[in-house]
């Protein structure tokens, strides 16, 4: 599980990068300021390191040489006044080893060795000396070389130190003292530089938490910043979001004269013509569909009154002569789809208005869809087309509005005749836990895309050259769509030319319930793959 955790923390990362502009920001001031930060403090180590080492590399060369200068004067003016003995030489190396320890003043210890040139014969010698923590190993070969090469000078050498705390470095000085009758003597001094690495490692530590200090002082510097700069933009969008919500009068607060407050005063000019507009347009809408509403009242009274007369004139054309009985059989038809679609145009304002009500009951869908078979049975015979029901799960009981369903399945069953082809209609019906469908299938002319886009449009035609066979009014697919979406269902289409089209109306078999899944798919089961390569249109609510 924390293997888990852990490989997901980069997908999160890289999703808070894409996502948060405050994080980006901040990530790249802290990530620029501590390249920056290290840079300039590594400079600074370095620097401060150079110069202590600088420093205490002189003060050792001063004391070194004071030192060397010391032991010489010991040795010399003992030589001046008495006529030494091997007793009185080791004497005078004590002496000298005093006096050198004496002179000293390194902070981390000195150690002193004085150890005999090598390839020297003499009357007499003193044996070689040194410090009980004298680290014999940073006397190295090299070191003793130049010192017997070059006698007039020092020469020093860094060498690593073995304590109980560690190494810790430190600084070899070489150089020569001449003993009368002993010969030639080499005085080495080991300085402990622990101290200076102390005083340096503290100098880093220091540079190192200012440094964290710093970056962190940067990193809520540029927060605070970016809240500034973009605590307003957050505003906008959550502003911008509630209008497109519809809350017209949402608006950002202004204060200030800075650019976020024109910004702000600029967002709500541009939220109040937008307000103006949409209310205009509502207002327009209303106008609209109470026209429509009003029309299709005021046009009921004169056409009962012309149906009355119609009917009188259909009743009697057996006594008119031939062109007569015509124009009374065309009034009669006219009249008839003239109340269809005074009858659709009545819905579709009650839709527009929200003043529709579903009547729910029980129901088994197969009976209805049976019922609406038969009914198209003379009409489909007519265009040449047979209708199939398969009822495969259909026997279950759903709670809809029947007359309301009816009605979808009058639309979709005309629209398959009319374009069908003569070809055979299949109707499915299926259910499932949650839902019920009906599919209509015809395999007619087919819709190209641009068409499937529009089928649902109010009074769109896909061929407005193609004359109506069953008087629609070219309103039944839009109502049909209203009508699945009032039971909470949706309306889909699937189409191809030349090969037919597929109408899905999905229900909740429970009013009110939430659909999650149709029981029927909108894509034929047995149609080519390359020919489904098609638009899919849904109309309803999911």
């Amino acid at each position: 599980m924390r293997s888990l955790r852990w490989r997901s923390w980069p997908r999160r990362v890289l999703g808070l990068w894409r996502s948060s502009l405050e994080f980006r920001t901040i990530a790249i001031t802290v990530i620029l300021s501590g390249i920056a930060v290290t840079v300039i403090g590594a400079s600074i180590s370095i620097s401060i390191s150079n110069n202590i080492y600088e420093q205490r590399r002189q003060q050792i060369e001063s004391e070194s040489q004071r030192a060397t200068v010391l032991a010489q004067s010991i040795f010399d003016s003992a030589t001046a006044t008495e006529d030494n003995n091997q007793v009185e030489l080791d004497g005078l190396q004590n002496q000298a080893q005093s006096a050198i320890l004496s002179s000293t003043s390194s902070p981390g210890g000195t150690s002193i060795a004085i150890l005999r040139s090598p390839g020297q014969t003499t009357s007499q010698t003193i044996q070689n000396i040194a410090s009980p923590d004298f680290p014999n190993s940073a006397i190295s070969k090299e070191l003793r070389a130049a010192v017997e090469k070059n006698t007039d000078s020092l020469h020093f050498q860094a060498v690593s130190l073995s304590t109980s705390q560690g190494t810790q470095p430190g600084l070899a000085v070489g150089s020569t003292l001449d003993v009368p009758t002993a010969g030639q003597y080499e005085l080495y001094l080991v300085y402990d530089l622990s101290d200076a690495q102390k005083t340096l490692d503290f100098m880093q530590q220091t540079l190192a938490i200012g440094s964290i200090a710093l970056v962190l002082l940067i990193a809520a510097i540029t927060y605070v910043v970016v809240r500034l700069v973009v605590g307003p933009i957050r505003v906008a969008a959550e502003t911008s979001e509630k209008i497109a919500a519809g809350h017209l009068e949402e608006r950002i607060p202004e204060a200030g004269q800075d650019v976020i407050a024109t910004l702000g005063r600029s967002f709500n000019g541009m939220a109040d013509a937008m307000q103006r507009q949409i209310e205009q347009l509502a207002d327009l809408s209303r106008m609209q569909q109470r026209f429509v509403s009003d029309v299709s009242h005021e046009l009921r009274t004169p056409l009962t009154t012309i149906r009355l007369a119609g009917d009188l004139l259909f009743d009697n054309r057996d006594g008119f002569d031939a062109p007569s009985a015509r124009t009374a059989e065309l009034l009669h038809t006219q009249v008839d789809r003239f109340e269809l679609l005074l009858a659709d145009l009545l819905e579709i304002s009650r839709f527009d208005a929200g003043a529709v009500e579903l009547e729910i009951e029980p129901v088994v869908l197969v009976h209805l869809v049976e019922e609406s078979v038969e009914e198209f049975g003379p009409l489909a015979a007519s265009a040449g087309s047979q209708i199939s029901v398969d009822g495969r799960g259909g026997y279950f009981e759903a709670e809809v509005d029947p007359r309301r369903v009816r009605r979808v399945l009058r639309n979709l069953l005309g629209n398959a005749i009319e374009h069908g082809e003569g070809r055979t209609i299949v109707v499915t019906v299926d259910s499932n836990a949650e839902a019920v469908a009906i599919a209509v299938d015809d395999h007619g002319v087919g819709m190209s895309p641009e068409s499937v886009e529009r089928v649902f449009d109010r009074f769109w035609r896909a061929d407005p050259s193609r004359q109506r066979s069953i008087g629609g009014t070219g309103l039944g697919l839009s109502i049909s769509r209203e009508d699945a979406q009032l039971h909470g269902g949706r309306l889909e289409v699937r189409s191809a030319l030349g090969i037919g089209t597929r109408f899905v109306v999905t229900l909740p078999r429970t009013h009110g319930a939430l659909i999650l899944s149709s029981p029927i798919g909108v894509d034929w089961p047995d149609a080519d793959a390359a020919a489904l390569d098609r638009p899919v249109l849904e109309g309803g609510a999911s």
